[in-house]
């Protein structure tokens, strides 16, 4: 499943136009990802909850060359699946 059949499953089940279920869509991501950008949480009952996580800083290695590079921290996105997915994907 993708962004274009969330949209179609969003236009059948609230009709109006395709155009209003991608901007409800849209709406949904663009919320979860600017409160992850301000660092809150996102829970969604019965999905899991979003949220984000710091990465230390670490040395790594170019591939091509063996060269030590130097990775900054970084805040990453996490996601943890609630109970209830859990064990209807079982």
């Amino acid at each position: 499943m993708n962004k274009a059949s969330i949209v179609d499953a969003v236009h059948d089940k609230l009709g109006g136009t395709k155009v209003q279920a991608e901007e409800v869509v849209d709406l949904v991501i663009d919320s979860i990802v600017g409160t992850l950008k301000k660092g809150g949480e996102v829970s969604i009952a019965g999905l899991g909850i979003f949220s984000t996580k710091t990465r230390a800083a670490r040395q790594a290695r170019n591939p091509r060359t063996g060269e030590a590079i130097s990775v900054p921290s970084m805040k990453v996105p996490k996601f943890r699946a609630a109970k209830a997915l859990k064990e209807a994907v079982r």
